[in-house]
């Protein structure tokens, strides 16, 4: 079945659309094909590191034109899903400015009080320190649940990889005995809802066109829709060939989409 009938088109960002700062060669066609076609899109991202605006003048800037309310982040999922499990609650985030204040617009209050706090949310924080642990101890002693925004281990940055949310979810699951209780980024079918909510469609009406099968096609495939595997990312043919995750589509970009 041609890639070109479905109603709805999710795509991973870094390793589908651009590798770092440079558009991957005919994501612009494909995109502007789509949009010409009356598609709905909307692009993912694990890292809450960056507001949907910086995600949509990335775009833009790349040349893909970019509204903001076609991002969804793990930090709007997190606001999302918790203003649906505890609206307005007192939280403690273990993160940076951008999840701050995503948090903060979707009403919830920010406190260091342990006896107040009644989530503490790990995520991506490159200012991670041990008066930060020591909060979240102490608060989860007091009762406070523990959320995450995603599972990543690493985030590759230029020259390599650095420490990402995994990191402070295993020094808070190490300090306190307790295991996280949610975590809403990829692979999570919560992230997905949103993005398929979003859209107004049905699951079996999108694909989801990512590099990695352990979070992007994992994650597409458990909410029942098309997948698509790119490897322009960190995904190659050995990996797949030896993986027991199959998705629907593998292209070389994802330029072979509108092929």
């Amino acid at each position: 079945m041609s890639a070109l009938t479905f109603s709805g088109y999710i795509f991973d960002l870094d390793g589908t659309i651009y590798r770092g700062e440079k558009l991957i060669p005919g994501a612009g066609e494909t995109i502007q094909r789509l949009k010409s076609l009356s598609k709905k899109i909307v692009y993912l991202s694990n890292k809450p590191l960056q507001t949907r605006e910086d995600y949509a003048s990335k775009l833009t800037l790349l040349g893909i034109p970019t509204q903001p309310d076609e991002v969804i982040n793990s930090s709007l999922v997190m606001a999302r899903w918790l203003s649906g499990e505890a609206p307005a609650a007192t939280i403690y985030v273990i993160g940076e400015i951008p999840l701050i204040e995503e948090m903060v617009r979707a009403g919830f209050r920010i406190s260091e009080k342990a006896g107040e706090i009644q989530y503490v949310i790990a995520s991506f924080d490159r200012t991670f320190d041990y008066r930060k642990l020591n909060i979240a101890l102490q608060a989860i002693k007091k009762g406070a649940r523990f959320i995450a925004t995603n599972p990543d281990r690493t985030c590759p940055v230029e020259g390599g990889e650095i420490p990402d949310c995994a990191a402070v979810i295993g020094a808070v699951e190490g300090t306190t005995g307790k295991k996280v209780e949610a975590i809403v980024g990829k692979p999570s079918d919560i992230m997905i809802r949103v993005a398929v909510d979003d859209m107004g469609l049905r699951p079996q009406d999108c694909v989801l066109v990512g590099d990695r099968l352990e979070t992007d096609m994992v994650m597409g495939k458990k909410a029942g829709m098309a997948t698509a595997l790119v490897l322009t990312g960190v995904t190659n043919r050995e990996m797949l060939k030896n993986s027991v995750i199959q998705p629907d589509y593998v292209w070389d970009s994802v330029a072979e989409l509108i092929k």
